[in-house]
């Protein structure tokens, strides 16, 4: 097993992969930028190696200075986390030829599914369902092929991920433009122009399955995931098991993500991911070659802590269970608190988080990438945190959810908690009524659901007074001295759960 493991990220994720290296007796090595030296996460680490400037260009995307890192604090494996570096086969590549272990798939495999034309044909070859689309560079001739197939369609950058380079376009009008400006994307995101089209299908879901591989050729999984809770392609709400399939399309699902894996020779965790239709059929999308940010959920579910099984498969080259190992209990569902303004489009917010309280209860777990006192800064993913709820039952771990984040409290910058705590509680997501547009198209519409009424003025003064007066000081991790700290004062309490318009909507 490794002694010591660089972890080439920040934020919430590298906290979290601090957590297991530490219980598993690995000493986590941080990486940060200039703008990041007294970040939460690299308070989580034994040791830290400032990379350069705030800009990622010049830090967290520098592969030479993060396997200068590596080399200099003696690490033997690099975990890459989820964002960044860790779905590019040319840092995998360099970390190889480095003498380290990357705690994720081979290059190749990551290569492979990161283009999402090579990931199709490999997954027609494994007899997993895919949407009808077509690829290629020339306009005229993707023309041609969406009219064939029918508007409307999708317009994706064949490299791309995370929705961007994606569009939907109803029209044959718009369509050239649209491929246009996907290329134009494609180009400067992901440094390749190609796009391709796919069909778009109405009123979807995205369920994933969660996968482990040997690099072998042998796999296995741990269920799946609902995923269709998405504002512009991008997850807001996840949960295990989905409330939208049976046991026999679940069967299917976990089959079907199965035999890709293993017909991909796949190494380490990944997730695929499908849309299914309203009618029950499903269709390969594309393969995550990293952990989710979702991942919590399988973890509360499962019991299996999959950084864990990361290492294990990296460090041994052997899966660390089998599937007759792995079974689900439970619900569990998580919502991501970001940096944002809903009342503002969910512009990302930046700025000093002056206080922060995450909720503590029985069955809610907290994946915290920020505390008090900490700089949200202007150069990153705006994520602060997850918050997890578990139960018996689906619709008791919502009702934690929504509880947990009630009393959730960041002080200082803006949220978007107002808006998960509308979400939350919506009768349509108590339902399981929802599709991956139906955030955009239904909920946000009503949009004083949102964005909730200004605090009175009482309770705006308490909360400022009490942080005027710097009652208290930060707390855990982020208190540094090693030694357990008294409970600071907390201004939150006397406002109750009022938020304060401008502090925190």
């Amino acid at each position: 097993m490794f002694r010591r493991v660089l972890i080439a990220n920040r934020g919430e994720i590298a906290c979290r992969i601090a957590t297991t290296l530490r219980e598993m007796g690995i000493a986590p090595i941080a990486v940060c930028s200039a703008a990041d030296r007294d970040a939460m996460h690299v308070r989580c680490a034994d040791e830290r190696v400032e990379l350069g400037p705030a800009e990622a260009r010049d830090s967290y995307l520098n592969i030479p200075a993060l396997l200068e890192a590596a080399r200099r604090t003696g690490a033997e494996a690099i975990h890459p986390g989820y964002g960044f570096l860790s779905e590019n086969a040319g840092f995998a590549s360099a970390v190889e030829s480095a003498g380290l272990i990357f705690i994720g798939p081979s290059p190749e495999s990551i290569r492979a599914m990161g283009d999402k034309r090579a990931a199709r044909d490999l997954a027609v070859e494994a007899g997993v369902p895919v949407v009808p689309g077509a690829t290629g560079a020339d306009v005229a001739a993707l023309c041609a092929a969406a009219k064939g197939m029918g508007f409307p369609v999708m317009v994706k950058a064949a490299m791309g991920g995370g929705g961007k380079g994606m569009r939907a376009v109803s029209e044959e009008g718009a369509l050239v433009e649209a491929l246009e400006s996907a290329q134009r994307l494609a180009a400067s995101a992901f440094g390749d122009p190609s796009v391709y089209l796919e069909k778009r299908l109405e009123h979807a879901r995205h369920i994933e399955v969660q996968v482990l591989g040997d690099g072998q050729g042998e796999a296995i999984h741990f269920f799946e995931r609902e995923c269709s809770l998405q504002r512009r392609h991008q997850k807001v709400i996840e949960e295990t098991p989905s409330p939208a399939i049976d046991e026999t399309r679940r069967e299917r699902l976990v089959f079907a993500a199965v035999a890709l894996a293993k017909r991909a020779r796949y190494r380490g965790a990944g997730t695929v991911e499908f849309l299914v239709a309203p009618d029950g059929a499903f269709y390969f999308l594309e393969m995550n070659t990293r952990l989710q940010v979702e991942h919590p959920v399988t973890e509360l579910a499962t019991g299996h802590d999959l950084v864990r099984a990361q290492v294990v498969v990296a460090a041994t080259g052997k899966l660390p269970i089998p599937q007759p190992a792995v079974r689900r209990h439970g619900h569990a569902i998580e919502a991501r608190v970001y940096a944002e303004d809903a009342a503002r489009e969910f512009l990302p917010q930046a700025g000093r988080a002056l206080r922060v309280r995450w909720p503590r209860a029985p069955f809610v777990r907290v994946d915290a990438g920020v505390e008090s006192g900490d700089t949200v800064s202007v150069h990153y993913d705006p994520l602060l945190a997850k918050i997890i709820a578990y139960a018996e039952t689906r619709e008791r771990a919502l009702g934690r959810l929504a509880s947990a984040l009630d009393d959730a409290r960041v002080h200082g910058v803006v949220t978007n908690l107002p808006f998960l705590r509308a979400l939350a509680r919506s009768p349509a997501v108590a339902g399981a009524k929802f599709d991956t547009e139906w955030i955009e198209r239904e909920f946000l519409a009503d949009f004083e659901a949102v964005v909730r009424a200004p605090a009175p003025e009482l309770a705006l003064a308490a909360a400022a007074i009490a942080e005027a007066a710097g009652r208290g000081a930060p707390t855990g991790v982020g208190a540094r001295t090693g030694a357990a700290a008294p409970r600071a004062a907390d201004a939150f309490e006397s406002a109750g759960r009022w938020r304060q318009r401008g502090l925190e909507r």
